[in-house]
């Protein structure tokens, strides 16, 4: 009892440093620049994370079981390329579509799981060949230009609630529903064991072997459910798509709290972790900050976020 009061203090303690930063950030911006304190701003900000938000949460999970996954990109990229060459030059139905675009996502972290597991192969060996086999994939069902679809993908963001899209509160729901397995069910606890001590959770008489099979493949999956949303909102399928999301995703991971080294981390703090790249990266943008500047202060922000966990941790 005493433990578990422990635990939810720490946790309160984490979603709080990570609101307080969110809103020291949004108040530094609201005064820097003029338009940035609007509800039109805010929306935007929402309606544009729906693709990244769902690949950092399969990412927190691989994270989790201490693996990492470099593909999530190019598996992007290949996986709205699917999506538009299903629904253009082969005229299938939207539904049947999407159908090939999550088996692309699915296969392809499947096959990442499957060779992790099966070779033991650091997983960012593993993950970093498929990054190029999946762009280079990409580039050569497309024949290296952008499809545009139009009309079959926008249904999927007409609808909207309070300004919101429809994909937002599909990230949201699944945020959600991840910060419930995770914390909730014995799949998520053996998730964190594995990730603390993976020869213990073996000696203990569980194969972690499947769990580490399906978390690859949970993140392959939910990078072509955000390869869905990502066209949807760009009414085209580009073979460039998604290029650095991994780095992206990694560092919302990162500063909402996850460790690298495995055994620890929360959705819900991933979230946050989102929120604050993009209030980050919409603020620098409206203040004139060039490209450079914007890569150099979001990088000391990912580092410090280490720092900060790492002392916050070993007290």
């Amino acid at each position: 009892m005493v433990q578990r009061i422990k635990k939810m203090i720490s946790l309160s303690y984490d979603y709080l440093g990570l609101v307080l930063a969110l809103s020291i950030l949004i108040t530094i911006f609201g005064i820097l620049a003029r338009n940035f304190f609007t509800i039109t701003n805010f929306q935007t900000i929402a309606n544009q994370i729906p693709d990244i938000t769902i690949v950092a949460v399969g990412m927190t999970f691989v994270l989790i079981i201490a693996g990492i996954d470099l593909s999530v990109g190019a598996v992007m990229a290949l996986s709205g390329a699917v999506l538009g060459i299903m629904l253009v030059s082969y005229e299938w139905t939207l539904p049947g579509a999407i159908m090939a675009c999550l088996a692309t996502g699915f296969l392809c972290g499947m096959l990442n799981g499957f060779i992790v597991i099966k070779w033991s192969i650091p997983s960012f060996i593993v993950t970093l060949g498929m990054l190029e086999i999946a762009r280079g994939t990409a580039y050569l069902v497309t024949g290296s230009r952008t499809m545009y679809i139009g009309g079959p993908v926008e249904a999927i963001i007409e609808t909207s609630i309070l300004g919101l899209s429809m994909p937002f509160f599909i990230a949201l729901m699944i945020v959600l529903f991840s910060q419930v397995v995770l914390t909730r069910t014995i799949f998520g606890r053996y998730l964190v064991a594995i990730g603390t001590n993976e020869e213990a959770v073996r000696l203990s008489g569980i194969d972690p072997r499947k769990y580490k099979l399906a978390v690859f493949t949970l993140c392959g999956l939910l990078t072509s459910i955000a390869a869905i949303m990502h066209t949807a909102r760009l009414s085209s399928a580009n073979p460039n798509a998604g290029y650095g999301l991994e780095l992206q995703a990694i560092a919302a991971v990162v500063i909402g709290g996850t460790s690298l080294m495995g055994g620890r981390g929360s959705i819900i703090s991933t979230f946050f972790g989102v929120l604050i790249i993009a209030v980050l990266d919409t603020g620098l943008a409206q203040i004139g900050a060039q490209e450079s500047t914007k890569r150099l202060i979001t990088g000391l922000v990912i580092v410090a976020a280490v720092i900060l966990d790492h002392y916050r941790h070993r007290k």
